[in-house]
């Protein structure tokens, strides 16, 4: 049990750390004002979180199958009891989940610090009472000139 263990230790560490990878294209795309990555990103991140997830489950049955209790406590006591390595790997796993879990509630600040900026953008402008732009791409400033947008 303990090898079968340790090898599904070392696999959800690795989705997990390819979860990370993800993430932080994620954060470098919003950085870079690169927002037609995110819809691909979501994707893999999507996938990878599902890959996780049945990774922990995996675990999870191992743990009770050898007598242990499902979740953290259970991972907690089987590394407890097993080989220096088991422990490495399991608090490898712990390190490396709170990593990712930090690093993804960071891109969701970053994501409603956007969401919130754009808001406000578009109430600004809607509270103008006036179109900056006609549909024919025109400018309406206040001073009654009409300046393309392609022209400037």
């Amino acid at each position: 049990m303990s090898s079968q263990l340790l090898d599904c230790l070392h696999r959800e560490h690795a989705l997990i750390e390819g979860f990370i990878g993800v993430i932080d294209q994620e954060a470098k795309a919003m950085i870079d004002g690169d927002f037609g990555k995110l819809p691909e990103l979501a994707e893999q991140k999507s996938a990878l979180a599902g890959q996780v997830k049945l990774a922990g489950r995996e675990r999870e049955q191992l743990q009770l199958a050898a007598g242990y209790a499902g979740g953290r406590s259970g991972g907690d006591a089987a590394s407890a009891a097993g080989d220096p390595a088991l422990q490495q790997a399991w608090h490898n796993l712990l390190e490396t989940a709170a990593r990712a879990q930090e690093r993804n509630h960071r891109n969701g600040v970053m994501i409603h610090t956007h969401l919130d900026f754009t808001r406000q953008t578009i109430g600004f402008l809607r509270s103008s009472g006036q179109a900056l732009y006609g549909p024919d791409g025109i400018h309406k400033a206040g001073d009654g000139g009409k300046h393309s947008l392609a022209v400037g």
